[in-house]
């Protein structure tokens, strides 16, 4: 969403509420965490009641969001500034939120994503190319390959696509190919 349309879309909680609420609606549907069914009346903001088992159930049940304590304009902004890169301590003073939330806040976005990711096609296909890097700054001893107290990277990228980046205890063949 470009900028216009979320300060438009976040003038109000109400405009807000509607906007998740129908991008919810549209990616996975909504249904009745007791029973499954997909019929529900609208109560209010916090809550819809199913037809079928007359529960009330919150229309953020089953999502990622649910055990996030903050307003849906919060939250909005939240993932705009995330989207921008915005670092999560500047983001929780610019929006007068908890530093905790909005950490918790940013770390859910993360898993969201990485969760999608996962479950995209996970074979690589065409050229692709492999290496191993040693992390962990300099030490005394031996350099490069096999040197000690060092975090071993193994990556595979695919020629104008998909990366795939494993952290290995060593680098012998049969750890390489379960990778």
């Amino acid at each position: 969403m470009d900028l216009p349309e979320l300060i438009k879309t976040c003038k109000t909680e109400e405009r807000a509420f509607d906007y998740f609420f129908n991008e919810i609606q549209e990616i996975k549907g909504i249904k009745c965490p007791s029973c499954g069914g997909p019929d529900y009346y609208l109560m209010n903001q916090k809550r819809l009641r199913c037809k079928k088992c007359r529960r009330d159930y919150s229309p953020f049940s089953g999502t990622p969001i649910f055990g996030l304590k903050i307003s849906i304009v919060s939250l909005l902004l939240l993932i705009k500034l995330f989207e921008l890169e915005i670092s999560a301590r500047k983001a929780s003073t610019q929006l007068e939120i908890s530093y905790p939330t909005t950490l918790k806040a940013f770390d859910l976005f993360r898993r969201s994503i990485a969760c999608h990711l996962a479950k995209q096609d996970s074979l690589l296909k065409g050229e692709i190319e492999a290496d191993e890097s040693y992390f962990g700054g300099r030490r005394k001893g031996k350099r490069g390959r096999g040197a000690g107290h060092k975090t071993i990277v193994f990556g595979i990228l695919q020629r104008g696509g998909k990366v795939s980046v494993s952290i290995l205890t060593n680098v012998k063949a049969e750890s390489l190919m379960t990778e």
